[in-house]
């Protein structure tokens, strides 16, 4: 195995006892799966320098929950940057606001359903009355009686209206900031592909955080919301300066490029960024956006494959194209290859209601080595960076054949 730098996402998972998870996210490789006693950071510097001793690899970056034993582990044990998971910074907004301001808009549209069924029936009285007892007293008392409401059903209507219209605006911009810290934080404009700077970034993300407080305030939320607001906005700093992690070692990169400077604008903006924008394509829920950051991706990559890298000699075009894939998967969101494990191991878990050491190892073999994606490979072998033999046949080599049955005895 050639020496590599990665990345390494890391969570507790929780069974009959803690376990410990670190997967490397871009291959999907587990590293570390094991029991422990404890979760706190020297549970976790032990168990992760175990786990990396048969590898020759460098941990350059983690990447987990704001958990404070996972970030010593980080900074002060392996001494490397340490990137917030932005799924539990969506998870904390969503619980402040998502719920309540569901709720509110439910309300109001009950409230303009009932205010639009006591204005429609009266309505309905008074077509009824002029029908059934045309000239008649009774039927010129009650539709007086029932024209003096009409003014006051009417505005209520109107009033319910206003409010729903009001509530739902509030609720769709709250959804919008949301969406939005998510597609804002990226190292390259999921609509242009333009790099974006940590002050951009940060700019844009300190505005859909200052929209989410407003709508708190307008909808009068509880300060159990606006605390969980305040604890996502406190993960803000670090996830700016993941983003001035990135840039840096794009700049580390690009020192070691010794080639012209039209061809390292064209590797950093067009062909790094074609790569991370393809990246983003298959991560995406939509289809119309998959698509759309598909043709993009596509865009970006022939514009420096035709441009100034068709200058080049064949084995440099290879050289690059091989270093902006790898520096495309430097910028590490999320750990979500980990919480998608840990969610595995849960329902097996519920199912057998105890796993057992053994059967902990036996699935993390199975994952790394038989579990195969859509182009063939498994966890190891994109790992490792090339194939290894099929684990079944090499099972049935090495392992000893079971002994003979024993003989059935003749009934006396």
């Amino acid at each position: 195995m050639p020496e590599r730098e990665i990345t390494l996402c890391e969570d507790e998972t929780f069974h009959h006892q803690i376990c410990l998870v670190a997967m490397e996210p871009v291959s999907n490789f587990l590293i570390l799966e094991e029991y422990a006693a404890k979760r706190d950071a020297p549970t976790w510097n032990a168990a992760v320098s175990d786990a990396l001793k048969p590898f020759s690899i460098t941990v350059t970056q983690c990447v987990s929950d704001m958990a404070t034993a996972l970030v010593s582990h980080a900074e002060s044990y392996l001494g490397v940057h340490h990137s917030p998971d932005l799924f539990h910074v969506q998870q904390d907004v969503s619980k402040a606001t998502s719920v309540p301001l569901a709720r509110q808009t439910e309300k109001a549209e009950k409230a303009l359903q009932s205010a639009e069924e006591s204005y429609q029936q009266s309505a309905q009285q008074i077509q009824e009355f002029e029908r059934n007892w045309p000239h008649s007293l009774k039927q010129l008392n009650h539709e007086q009686e029932l024209q003096s409401k009409l003014p006051a059903l009417e505005e209520a209507r109107d009033n319910a209206q206003r409010e729903f219209e009001t509530v739902q605006a509030r609720q769709h911009r709250a959804r919008d900031a949301r969406k939005s810290i998510g597609q804002d934080y990226h190292p390259y404009d999921l609509k242009t592909g333009a790099s974006v700077t940590a002050s951009d970034a940060q700019e844009k993300l300190n505005r859909h955080f200052d929209t989410l407080y407003k709508v708190a305030s307008e909808a009068g939320l509880k300060p159990s919301s606006i605390a969980r607001l305040a604890k996502a906005k406190r993960v803000l700093p670090c996830m700016i300066a993941t983003l001035v992690f990135f840039w840096q070692l794009m700049a580390s990169r690009i020192a070691t490029l010794k080639y012209p400077s039209e061809i390292i604008d064209a590797w950093k903006n067009q062909l790094v960024a074609g790569y991370y924008l393809g990246v983003a394509a298959g991560r995406s829920s939509d289809s119309k956006e998959r698509k759309r950051l598909q043709e993009l991706s596509s865009s970006l990559l022939a514009q420096a494959r035709d441009g100034p890298l068709s200058q080049l000699k064949e084995e440099d075009r290879v050289y690059l194209e091989e270093q902006a894939k790898s520096a495309a998967e430097l910028f590490q969101r999320s750990s979500s290859c980990v919480e998608g494990r840990n969610g595995q191991l849960s329902l097996r878990h519920h199912g057998l209601r105890r796993i057992t050491r053994r059967k902990l190892q036996v699935l993390g073999v199975l994952h790394n080595y038989v579990i195969e994606r859509s182009d063939g490979s498994t966890a190891a072998s994109r790992f490792f960076g090339q194939e290894h033999r099929a684990l079944f046949p090499w099972l049935v080599e090495h392992m000893p054949l079971p002994s003979r049955p024993r003989r059935r005895r003749k009934a006396s």
